[in-house]
């Protein structure tokens, strides 16, 4: 009797295609999220600014109403007068009993020139207020609309965080898996379909060095003490969500790679001048011993492997491979041009 064959490969051949998948959702979802944000936060002021718009309009409006509703009421009270003194305003009515008929004459023509100018008055005051009506219609649709595409926006942006909320818990329960397993094999980068590859990404702060995150919040520093070390901080913590791409600070090859202890998956990159730089805790590394690398060339996607209580990258800089020949990092980048 033949034994059966598997009908694929084994759970410990396709993890790392496993955790290249999640990585890539997690690149996409990290993408999708930062675009639907900034669409949100363009249309966001957009619409309150249209809004505003639209209320003073509708202030303009209201007040063109109340001038044209005067202006009404002072033709309507000259034509009231017309009729009962035969064309004298109440206001003239005292000088009727004035003997010459030139002056009576006189008078006449000055209160039909006040009527003609209380009717062009009356009618700019109209043409200004349909104007304005017109406008503050088609100004209060727009800012509806976009207050319509504000909240599907903002109702999308809520998907897109809860999307990627999950696929970073999926990478973290992967990662955590892998380091578990002891399989930590460097995955496929190009299944994280990144439109640039892995190119440098053209904000090199000094001549051929960079910083190993773009967007990041400094937390532990180098030299600390607390409970999650034995001795002092070893290196710079940057605290940024799970799946950020981690980058080569420099040009250099990778000499080590790491799947468990306090560091977690980790890479150690050897530089010109005796240097070597260390990422630790990630969720994937994509790059093994022997591989070149490029200033700000992606080498993994940070996680929270090993000692650590939340997502971050531990960059330690050293004068050897080994652990315990660290120097402050921090100082070490602004020694080459990289402010943090």
């Amino acid at each position: 009797m033949y034994p059966v064959l598997a009908s694929g490969p084994s759970a410990a051949v396709r993890a790392p295609d496993r955790l290249a998948r999640a990585g890539a959702d997690v690149y996409r979802l990290a993408r999708e999220e930062a675009l639907v944000r900034e669409r949100y936060e363009k249309a966001l002021p957009a619409a309150r600014e249209r809004r505003a718009e639209a209320e003073r309009l509708r202030q303009r409006l209201s007040g063109e109403r109340f001038v044209s509703s005067v202006l009404r009421e002072d033709a309507g009270a000259a034509a009231r007068a017309q009729y009962r003194t035969g064309g004298f305003t109440a206001r003239d009515s005292l000088r009727l009993s004035a003997d010459d008929p030139f002056e009576l004459l006189a008078l006449q023509e000055t209160d039909a020139g006040r009527r003609d100018r209380l009717a062009r008055r009356l009618s700019d005051a109209d043409d200004r207020g349909r104007a304005l009506e017109l406008r503050e219609r088609s100004v209060a649709s727009s800012w509806q609309a976009l207050d319509r595409d504000t909240a599907m926006l903002r109702r999308t942006l809520g998907g897109a965080v809860d999307r990627l909320a999950a696929a970073r818990d999926e990478l973290d329960g992967m990662a955590a898996a892998a380091v578990g397993g002891g399989h930590c094999a460097p995955v496929d980068r190009d299944a994280l379909d990144a439109d640039d590859d892995a190119r440098p990404e053209g904000d090199r702060d000094g001549p051929g060095w960079t910083r190993p995150v773009l967007s990041y919040r400094l937390s532990a520093g180098y030299g600390g003490s607390g409970a999650n070390w034995s001795g002092t901080h070893t290196g710079q913590d940057f605290a940024v969500p799970t799946g950020t791409p981690v980058r080569s600070v420099g040009p250099g090859t990778v000499v080590d790679t790491g799947c468990g202890g306090a560091f977690g998956i980790s890479l150690v990159v050897r530089h010109p001048g005796g240097w070597y730089s260390q990422y630790a805790h990630l969720a994937a590394a994509f790059v093994a011993p022997g591989r070149r690398v490029r200033p700000g060339e992606w080498i993994g996607l940070s996680g929270t492997t090993g000692n650590s209580t939340g997502p971050h990258l531990h960059f330690e800089v050293r004068t050897s491979p080994e652990f315990g020949t660290s120097v402050d990092p921090v100082e070490w980048l602004h020694g080459r041009g990289v402010g943090l």
